[in-house]
């Protein structure tokens, strides 16, 4: 019974820690084209007590920014260019894929052991 209760925490957990990380995926994708804006990355961590899964600190990707050409822009400098954002919008719709598949495979474990759960208890009660 523990065992389930625990599957069900582990999946709650994995489902909020992708919800976290697709969150940020679309602050990437709407900020695509805001000048000298920085991709924000989402890692995980283990809980060390729980074993459940927990988001890190926001991490900004410090890869090189595109260098856009625009003169009659007041951000452009002397030569023309100023600095855009480093989101690849192909990484980003990848990356929301992958956490969406993440995301439906802890809801399936979630559902699985709440079935699973539900069938114990009706057995117990006979």
């Amino acid at each position: 019974m523990a065992d389930l209760l625990q599957a069900l925490s582990y999946s709650a957990s994995g489902m909020a820690a992708q919800s976290s990380r697709l969150r940020h995926v679309s602050e990437n994708i709407a900020n695509v084209d805001t000048p000298g804006y920085h991709r924000k990355l989402v890692s995980f961590q283990e809980a060390i007590d729980t074993g459940e899964v927990t988001v890190g600190p926001v991490i900004l990707d410090q890869s090189q920014l595109a260098k856009v050409y625009d003169p009659g822009n007041p951000l452009a400098d002397e030569t023309g260019h100023y600095d855009g954002s480093n989101v690849d919008l192909v990484v980003e719709l990848a990356d929301a894929r992958e956490a969406q598949r993440s995301y439906e495979a802890n809801l399936k474990v979630f559902d699985q052991a709440r079935q699973m759960t539900a069938g114990l208890f009706d057995i117990l009660r006979r």
